[in-house]
C-alpha cells in the first residue's frame, strides 16, 4: 500500500492534529461560557424554540432529542475536556479505532452546537472547523502512516478557503480591484485589534501593496498547494505568512489560525525529522478512507459550481453536516464605521438633564480612550452581532429587543457577556441605544488626547425603553 501511506508527513500530521484540537478547545469553551445568555432556555434566541420550529433533518443535533441548559453545558465542557486530552496526545496513545472515535465525538458534539446556534454560529469559521474536524477523523494516529488521500482533501479544503476568498473579493467591491479597500478595512472591520490603529495609519501606498499581496496570496498561491514538493511547502509557507499578517491586524476568531493549521497539511516535514517505522495499514482503514474520499469528491461539485458562478455565495454550506462548504470574506468593504452605544439610567422620569451611563462591551469599540483588545481565537459572539446590527436594523431583528429587556432585568448571564455594567446594585429604569460614527484618531489627535477613536452622534437607534412593571400578586 505504498500509494496510500505518506510517512514523510508524519510530523505535519502531528502538528496539525494537536493544533486542531487546541482550536476545538477554544470553540467549546466559547460555547460553554456564552450559551446561556444567547441560546439557553432564557437566551435571546432560545434553543427550545428553535428545535420546535426546525426539524432534525434540517439541523441534525443531539439537542433535538432533549434540551436543557445543564445538558448543553455538559456537552460543551465534555468537548473541551476531550479536546484538551487530544491536544495533549491522548489520541496517539490509544488504538486507531478509538482515536477515530475521539475525533468523531469532537465533531459530533460541535456539529450539535452549531446546528442549533442560529445567527450566533452563522460564521464561515464554524463550518471550516467542522469540515476540518471531519477530515481529521480519518488522518490516523501514531499507529499508522498519514493517508495521502486525506492530506490531499485537506489541501483541497485550503485551496477552497483561499481561492474562494480571493474570488469573492475580485468579483465584489471594486475597491479590491482598485487596490484601495485597505484604506478603510482596518478601521471598519468587525472587531479591530491592538495594532489595527497602526495598520490603518500606514501610508496609502503600503495599503496598495497589502491589497496586491492579498490577491497574489489568494488567487495565485493556492495553485501551488496542488503542485509537487517543494512547491507545495513554499505555497503553504506563503499562506502562513499572510494569515499571521491578518492575525496582527484584527480579530477574526479562529479563522486565521485554522487556515494556518490547514496549511501544515501541505508541508513536507521529512527534512526536519525522519519518519518513524509504521506497520501495515489496516485494510478496513484503507477502505474507509477511500470511501470518505469518494464522498468528498462528489460533494465538491457544489462549492466548485459556486466558485465558477458569477453570483458566488460567501460562506455557505450545501448540506446539514457542513461538509464541502464554500468560503470567503469581505466581498464588500464598508467605508464608514457605525457603532451602537447602549446607555441606561436609574432615573424614573426622563428629562433633558437625565444622566445616562454607558454599557461597555468586551471587544467592540465603545470608550474612545480604550485601546482595542486582542481576543482571537476566542469568539465574542454578541460583539460581532452588534457590528452587524450597526450596519442595518434588519440584522438586529429577533434578538436586540430581548437583549435590551435582559439589561432592564439585570440578567446575570447577559451581563457576564459585557465588560462593564454601570448598574451593579440594581437594574436601570430605562435603556436606550444611540448610533455613533466612529473613526480612528489621527496621529495628532492621538498625541493630544490619548484617544484611539473619535465619535460623532448620528441618530437615536432605539428610543428609551422602560422595564415592564412587575405583575401584581393574585
Amino acid at each position: 500500500m505504498d500509494w496510500f501511506a505518506a510517512s514523510e508527513y508524519w510530523l505535519s500530521r502531528l502538528v496539525l492534529q494537536r493544533a486542531l484540537a487546541g482550536i476545538y478547545l477554544v470553540a467549546f469553551v466559547s460555547a460553554a461560557l456564552q450559551f446561556r445568555a444567547l441560546i439557553g432556555s432564557r437566551g435571546l434566541t432560545p434553543v427550545p424554540v428553535f428545535v420546535r420550529r426546525v426539524p432534525f433533518r434540517a439541523s441534525p443535533s443531539v439537542f433535538h432529542w432533549r434540551y436543557s441548559d445543564r445538558l448543553f453545558a455538559a456537552c460543551s465542557w465534555a468537548g473541551a475536556a476531550l479536546a484538551a486530552a487530544v491536544a495533549a496526545g491522548a489520541a496517539d496513545a490509544v488504538p486507531l479505532w478509538l482515536s477515530m472515535l475521539m475525533w468523531a465525538a469532537l465533531w459530533l458534539l460541535y456539529l450539535s452546537i452549531v446546528n442549533v446556534g442560529q445567527l450566533w454560529y452563522g460564521f464561515g469559521w464554524e463550518s471550516l472547523l467542522l469540515e476540518t474536524g471531519f477530515l481529521a477523523i480519518f488522518l490516523g494516529n501514531a499507529e499508522t502512516a498519514p493517508p495521502v488521500l486525506v492530506l490531499w482533501l485537506l489541501r483541497w479544503l485550503l485551496f477552497r478557503v483561499e481561492f474562494g476568498a480571493g474570488l469573492i473579493k475580485w468579483r465584489g467591491d471594486r475597491c479590491w480591484r482598485e487596490l484601495t479597500c485597505l484604506d478603510y478595512h482596518h478601521e471598519t472591520q468587525p472587531m479591530p485589534g491592538p495594532l489595527s490603529w497602526f495598520f490603518h495609519r500606514l501610508p496609502k501606498p503600503l495599503h496598495r501593496v497589502e491589497v496586491a499581496a492579498n490577491h497574489v496570496a489568494q488567487l495565485v498561491v493556492p495553485f501551488g498547494l496542488l503542485l509537487p514538493q517543494p512547491v507545495a511547502t513554499f505555497a503553504a509557507a506563503a499562506v502562513v505568512v499572510t494569515q499571521l499578517w491578518l492575525v496582527l491586524s484584527g480579530n477574526f476568531s479562529w479563522l486565521n489560525w485554522l487556515t494556518i493549521v490547514l496549511a501544515v497539511s501541505a508541508v513536507d516535514s521529512s527534512p526536519l525529522a525522519a519518519p518513524p517505522s509504521y506497520g501495515e495499514t489496516p485494510v478496513w482503514f484503507t477502505v474507509l478512507v477511500c470511501a470518505v474520499t469518494a464522498v468528498m469528491v462528489v460533494l465538491s461539485y457544489w462549492p466548485v459550481r459556486n466558485m465558477v458562478s458569477r453570483r458566488q455565495q460567501m460562506n455557505a454550506s450545501f448540506n446539514t453536516l457542513h461538509l464541502a462548504n464554500t468560503y470567503g470574506a469581505f466581498g464588500s468593504v464598508t467605508r464608514l464605521r457605525h457603532e451602537i452605544v447602549i446607555e441606561g439610567t436609574d432615573e424614573e422620569r426622563l428629562t433633558e438633564d437625565t444622566r445616562w451611563w454607558e454599557y461597555e462591551f468586551k471587544g467592540k469599540p465603545g470608550d474612545v480612550s480604550r485601546m482595542p483588545r486582542q481576543f482571537a481565537p476566542y469568539h465574542l459572539r454578541l460583539d460581532w452581532q452588534m457590528w452587524f446590527a450597526a450596519l442595518s436594523p434588519g440584522y438586529a431583528l429577533g434578538w436586540f429587543e430581548p437583549f435590551v429587556a435582559r439589561l432592564l432585568e439585570g440578567d446575570r448571564d447577559t451581563l457576564r457577556l459585557l465588560r462593564r455594567n454601570p448598574f451593579p446594585q440594581s437594574p436601570p429604569r430605562h435603556v436606550r441605544a444611540l448610533l455613533y460614527r466612529y473613526r480612528f484618531t489621527t496621529w495628532q489627535e492621538r498625541r493630544e488626547t490619548g484617544d484611539w477613536w473619535h465619535r460623532t452622534l448620528v441618530r437615536e437607534y432605539l428610543p428609551p425603553v422602560a422595564a415592564l412593571p412587575a405583575p401584581e400578586p393574585d
